[in-house]
């Protein structure tokens, strides 16, 4: 993507809730409880207001019906009523004319947690994700990901490994995500599930990319495919490989400890700014986020 895109991506880190993607020992429990905080408020105020066609995309989610539920529910306490749910479940669905038709006219997408590999296996290829890009680009759509949702906007996406070996090679998998954004990489649950490694390793691997890392009840906003704006109650971690120096990674075996020198790594929160191309941390307004 060489010209700037007219939307908006909006990468939240996501929160302990049904359906979200888990790593065989984290309980999946809870609801949409991050919503309450004022991330969903300001999804909505980017989108355009309270009447705004929004849909709610369930792909990556086990239960999609209980998350679809939850999902309405919360924009419905915020006085959204102009919400639809698309439960696609697999290829087949996401090439029926239905869905292409309802994308086409939205003014915001939202992707629930879940498996991101899901997503893109799913909408890789398709006509539904062709048209998604195409309005993201020139139309203003604003696109929002929680999680899963959030962790696939990327062109390098992690899409599997645990935190406790995440210091080993390999134990880190990483495939095209659906490509929204240029040379970054997103992760989520940052801090709860302890995965600076996991980021870490991604990034030494591909330097190019800048690491983005999410924690619960945080967010980004993407404007112009690189700007970074910070919102929510938690910390961004920012994981600049550019510099990086030593790197023992195309040299040990799998399995084997990695090591790398001079990573750069920046924490932003509400209001602060980081901007991709020129690797810039801006302080911005840090305020408390208006609950």
């Amino acid at each position: 993507m060489s010209d700037n895109p007219k939307g908006l991506l909006i990468a939240i880190g996501g929160a302990e809730d049904k359906g979200t993607e888990n790593e065989g020992y984290y309980s999946a429990h809870g609801n949409l409880h991050f919503f309450e905080l004022g991330i969903l408020k300001r999804v909505v105020q980017e989108i355009g207001g309270l009447d705004k066609h929004i849909e709610v995309i369930t792909t990556a989610s086990s239960i999609p019906l209980e998350v679809a539920e939850n999902y309405m529910t919360a924009f419905n306490k915020i006085g959204c009523t102009n919400v639809g749910v698309m439960n696609i479940r697999n290829r087949e669905d996401a090439k029926m004319a239905e869905y292409e038709e309802r994308i086409a006219k939205a003014d915001g997408v939202m992707f629930s947690g879940g498996d991101q590999l899901r997503l893109t296996t799913i909408f890789g290829g398709t006509k539904f994700l062709d048209i998604i890009i195409d309005r993201y680009m020139h139309d203003g759509l604003v696109i929002a990901g929680t999680s899963a949702g959030a962790m696939a906007m990327s062109n390098t996406m992690i899409y599997q490994g645990r935190s406790d070996l995440a210091h080993l090679k390999g134990e880190v998998k990483i495939t095209t995500g659906l490509a929204f954004v240029p040379n970054v990489i997103i992760d989520s649950h940052f801090d709860k599930r302890g995965r600076f490694n996991r980021l870490a390793q991604a990034v030494s691997s591909n330097p190019a990319c800048t690491g983005i890392g999410l924690g619960e009840d945080t967010g980004v906003i993407i404007r112009n495919g690189n700007e970074l704006e910070a919102i929510g109650s938690g910390a961004v971690v920012i994981v600049d490989g550019k510099d990086i120096r030593h790197s023992n990674i195309t040299e040990v075996n799998m399995g084997t400890p990695i090591s790398v020198e001079n990573i750069r790594v920046h924490i932003l929160v509400h209001g602060n700014q980081y901007n991709v191309k020129k690797r810039e941390f801006t302080p911005g307004e840090t305020v408390t986020e208006n609950q």
